[in-house]
């Protein structure tokens, strides 16, 4: 399945914008960050598990447990803080 991926703020800087992946049909958000992350590189250092990167599906905080499917958008972004 082909899963659209976007970053925010800090890993976007790192990464770009976004870009688009293909994944087994029984994908998870945690497995498609297991796939960027083995990409290497620049991917493995912004995404890092002992790194703090929230996700989204669609637009709705979505935890690494969650099934994707064909055509979401998946994003990942650091946590917010305000001040």
């Amino acid at each position: 399945m082909k899963v659209s991926v976007r970053y925010f703020a800090s890993l976007r800087e790192a990464l770009g914008a976004g870009e688009s992946i293909e994944l087994p049909a029984d994908a998870t958000v945690g497995a498609a960050r297991d796939a960027l992350i083995a990409r290497g590189g620049t991917h493995a250092q912004a995404l890092a598990r002992g790194r703090a990167v929230r996700c989204a599906l669609n637009q709705r905080m979505a935890g690494e447990s969650e099934r994707l499917s064909d055509g979401v958008e998946l994003a990942f972004f650091p946590p917010v803080t305000g001040g």
